[in-house]
């Protein structure tokens, strides 16, 4: 038995924050990590650009996390995307905001940040040990498989960074859930968030696969997302797929505008010009100047096309999109679910076990990409980390 100040379970970067929070406290810090190496999730992130953060107004920041907004609104006031680029620049990572908003390392990649982190958190006196899985508690102490065989720390305070239930290969796996359901924390079911959408398209559709789907907009519920999808082999996929994922998920329907900047009186009046003896097709390529991706997608959705130009405009403002559900859990890109927050007190702190933190994607949160994910975890992970040192 080992006995460590302060403890965290995984080097995310919802862990890594905590661990930085709990060591500026003056507190040593010990972090084990299941994988070889750390920010597995993060460095995959990164292959993409790495997306920090998103600089738009903060009501509308806030908004993007739906139902967990009132309760992510102080970790994220106290760490938003200002702190965020602050807290990369200081790493020496400079970063700019494109066109969207999106704000991005100038690198474009997470490798530079994460070795200047590291080398930050070792300064600090923050101890790394990778290859140790974390298998719950014994006696009051943390247990892990390690190289060496089974070994046990006992920690004055501990976080728990473990992530959600997606991409497995990367660390995320969720097979903490049991442990803490068996020390009676309460757990909302896993569920895919940020994920593909599954569709069975007829066989004239392939020949888009791969095409990106422009200038629409996609709603379903309560959100609307004016966000690009691609069209794959397997279905839609893209972030305005992904801001709407919740609602999907919970049973709306998914609607495509396919010309969202015009109004329906437009549209219609467009498609009652004389057609002579074009096709359809044609008629609708040169009167709405669709593109061939978003007229395929008419033709798949919407067949057979209502004669009367006003019934067709108003099925091309509101597609409805045939599909299966979400790609399965460990596609996804986040999960919804994990750890209610009535298991847990304002430090992030389970009341069933008091000492013990939870953060970043084990809380009970969704947000689209875009930066969102990345903030909320840094943000719950300081919060946390300032918690457990008593700040």
């Amino acid at each position: 038995m080992e006995e460590v100040q302060a403890l965290v379970v995984g080097a995310g970067p919802a862990g890594l924050m905590a661990a930085e929070a709990i060591a500026n406290s003056g507190v040593p810090v010990m972090v084990t990590e299941a994988k070889p190496s750390i920010g597995r999730k993060f460095l995959m992130a990164g292959k993409s650009g790495l997306n920090l953060t998103k600089d738009e107004d903060p009501e509308i920041f806030l908004a993007a996390y739906g139902p967990a907004a009132p309760l992510l609104a102080p970790m994220l006031a106290e760490f938003g995307p200002r702190e965020v680029c602050d807290w990369a620049e200081a790493l020496g990572q400079p970063v700019f905001t494109g066109t969207s908003g999106r704000v991005f390392p100038v690198a474009m990649k997470a490798s530079p940040l994460l070795r200047a982190w590291a080398a930050r958190l070792t300064g600090k006196g923050v101890t790394l040990r990778t290859r140790w899985r974390w298998r719950g508690w014994e006696g009051g102490a943390a247990v892990f498989d390690t190289p060496d065989g089974g070994r046990q720390l006992k920690a004055a305070r501990t976080v728990l960074a473990l992530g959600g239930a997606s991409w497995a290969r990367l660390g995320s796996d969720g097979a903490w859930a049991p442990w803490l359901e068996a020390a009676g924390v309460g757990l909302a079911p896993f569920a895919p968030a940020n994920a593909g959408l599954v569709v069975e398209w007829s066989a004239p559709m392939a020949r888009h696969f791969g095409a990106p789907v422009k200038g629409i907009a996609l709603s379903a519920g309560d959100v609307r997302s004016r966000g690009e999808c691609v069209v794959s082999g397997r279905g839609l996929e893209g972030s305005g797929v992904y801001t709407v994922c919740r609602p999907v998920r919970e049973g709306a329907a998914l609607m495509l505008d396919l010309l969202p900047d015009w109004t329906l009186e437009k549209v219609a009046e467009r498609l009652a010009r004389p057609r002579g003896r074009q096709s359809l097709g044609n008629h609708l390529r040169k009167a709405l100047r669709l593109d061939p991706v978003s007229q395929a997608l008419l033709m798949e959705f919407a067949l057979p096309l209502p004669e009367a130009p006003e019934a067709l405009a108003r099925v091309v403002k509101a597609l409805p999109v045939r599909h299966a559900g979400l790609r399965p859990l460990d596609e996804a890109i986040s999960t919804a679910g994990g750890v209610r927050w009535s298991s847990v007190d304002a430090g992030l702190a389970l009341t069933a076990l008091p000492g013990v933190h939870v953060v970043g994607e084990m809380l009970d949160w969704e947000a689209p990409t875009g930066g969102y994910l990345l903030t909320a975890c840094l943000a719950t992970g300081r919060w946390a980390g300032r918690a457990a040192a008593g700040m």
